[in-house]
């Protein structure tokens, strides 16, 4: 049930305007940096901080899933990785994303009512 509810809130997360956000601002590092330039080593850090919090609201839910398939589980930490890779780097990912996300949803809702089994 714990797993089931995880991935239907971790697709319904892929759906969100807040991770779109946070999405845009991890997937450019280069112009994140441009825009948010501070100088000195007291900059620099909290530049660091605000750019980890955009790519922590980006994965933190994906990361969260690793707990569905088994913490040790190498697929499902290699599919999780590619996943992420993907929807970082590719241009189609927001489209991906939302597909990802709506079969997270399905997956999900028929794991908590007993259609599939997860893990």
């Amino acid at each position: 049930m714990l797993g089931g509810a995880l991935l239907i809130g971790a697709g319904v997360y892929q759906l969100t305007p807040l991770k779109n956000v946070c999405l845009t601002q991890c997937r450019a590092p280069a112009t994140f940096i441009a825009q948010h330039w501070r100088g000195g080593f007291t900059g620099a850090f909290r530049m660091g901080i605000d750019y980890g919090i955009y790519c922590l609201g980006c994965c933190w839910i994906l990361m969260a899933l690793l707990f569905v398939g088994g913490v040790m589980n190498l697929v499902w930490i290699a599919a999780i990785a590619v996943f992420i890779l993907f929807e970082k780097t590719l241009p189609f990912a927001r489209f991906g994303g939302r597909v990802i996300g709506g079969a997270m949803i399905i997956a999900g809702l028929m794991s908590v009512t007993g259609l599939a089994t997860i893990g």
